[in-house]
């Protein structure tokens, strides 16, 4: 009899803990199913870009750098032959593309405009300048027309006429490209879940299923899909649908090659930077940096050759537009010289590995539970945690201190000290803390 009772209890207890779990899963459907819509609705609404009237043309500044003195900002340049010295560029462009490292050079450059106390032209309550829509002079935090401003460089789908209305005529312009077959994956996983047609992608791998039948899954007109077709070319605020031989792909890649002084490369990162440096008359101290949004190694999709090629040919444009700014990248290092190159990049790789046993706890990338600081935790995509971040060492020398932290700031924290309102982004962030639950 008792035997008999343990059985029943036994089961009795299955069937409540089924049930519990079972009633459990629907409600937080049910709950996240209602924030979700709720949310996304709320911020749709607030976020669709605001009917642009035609503002007054005002002349730009030449420049409103903050300059207490001239022999403070002088940077002595060496090269093989002479030594000159001259002062750094303030004035700054900056084309932040997705998936492209991109946020660890943003890191580099909200550190280089505090030290040179320059005005940042930020959005207003979220993170971008209302990407996807072209950027307008409006969507710039407290802007009047004959404002004056050294840098802008948060997301935007980019619109040269507006941008040029907004900085002085000497500004330069930077941006980076990454490629096409791995930004292709890192945007897969990133936005992937953000993206409609996704869903109905059967399988475990659904990357790998897409890119055997691209054209069997893929909308143009879905939401959010320039993020899985020819992103770069989107960012720059062209058309990302076009055919490969379409002339008009040409004439876009000009339009880029005219306006942009560097185009830098993902994959050689530091060589990047030591060409920045010298067209912009940085110091060292300036190009030092930690990489920021780092990926677990489980989440990453391992192409094989032939998936290699089905991104790259899915995404044609942005490959052509890659291997184009790839010739003049080593243009630039040939003409900078590759001996003074590696010295230079060895030069910043010392630098960097010195920073990373003053700050770095461990001396490493750890994943998104083992962050120690509310502070330093990074933004993650929906339904999981694949962003690493960094814990600072304890007991760091009063003269590190504070570049330790500002290098390991994320960006969404970074913008918010620097004095952005991120109000929408922050309530996205909450909707998506609960979905990730």
């Amino acid at each position: 009899m008792e035997l008999m009772c343990s059985g029943e209890l036994f089961f009795c207890w299955t069937m409540t803990g089924k049930q519990r779990i079972q009633w459990r899963s629907m409600c937080k459907s049910l709950v996240l199913g209602t924030l979700l819509t709720s949310c996304m609705i709320l911020v749709y609404c607030l976020s669709t870009p605001q009917i642009h009237y035609s503002l007054p043309e005002v002349p730009v500044p030449y420049s409103c750098a903050h300059r207490p003195t001239q022999s403070q900002h002088k940077s002595t340049i060496n090269n093989s032959d002479t030594a000159y010295t001259c002062t750094p560029k303030v004035d700054i462009m900056f084309m932040k593309t997705h998936k492209t490292a991109s946020s660890t050079f943003l890191n580099i450059l909200f550190r280089f405009g505090e030290k040179h106390r320059v005005k940042f032209a930020f959005p207003d309550s979220r993170n971008d300048f209302f990407y996807p829509s072209f950027f307008q002079r409006s969507q710039v935090k407290d802007y009047r027309p004959g404002m004056c401003f050294n840098i802008i460089c948060n997301h935007m789908r980019f619109n040269a006429p507006e941008v040029s209305k907004l900085l002085p005529v000497d500004t330069s312009y930077i941006t980076i490209l990454r490629d096409p077959a791995e930004l292709f994956e890192s945007s897969f996983h990133y936005f992937g879940r953000l993206v409609p047609f996704t869903w109905k992608i059967p399988g475990d791998d659904k990357l790998a299923e897409f890119l055997r039948d691209p054209h069997k899954y893929f909308d143009p007109g879905s939401f959010n899909s320039y993020y899985l077709k020819n992103l770069l070319f989107f960012d720059f605020g062209l058309d990302n649908s076009l055919d490969v031989n379409d002339p008009r792909v040409e004439e876009g890649i000009k339009f880029i090659s005219d306006r942009f002084q560097l185009v830098m490369l993902v994959e050689h990162f530091e060589e990047s930077l030591i060409l920045l440096k010298d067209a912009l008359c940085w110091e060292m101290d300036d190009l030092l940096f930690f990489k920021l949004n780092i990926r677990k190694g489980s989440t990453l999709s391992k192409f094989t050759p032939e998936l290699r090629a089905r991104a790259l040919e899915w995404n044609a444009i942005d490959w052509k537009l890659y291997q184009h700014f790839n010739q003049t990248f080593w243009k630039k290092v040939d003409a900078y010289g590759h001996q003074r190159m590696a010295e230079d990049v060895a030069e910043l790789k010392k630098r960097n590995k010195e920073m990373t046993s003053i700050c770095i706890e461990g001396g490493h990338a750890v994943e998104a539970g083992s962050i120690q600081e509310k502070d330093m935790q990074p933004w993650q995509p929906i339904g999981e945690k694949s962003i690493m971040g960094y814990n600072l060492k304890k007991n760091i020398d009063k003269a590190h201190r504070n570049l330790c932290r500002k290098m390991l700031m994320p960006e969404i924290q970074y913008l918010t000290e620097l004095g952005v309102n991120l109000w929408i982004t922050k309530l996205w962030g909450h909707v998506r803390d609960i979905i990730n639950w």
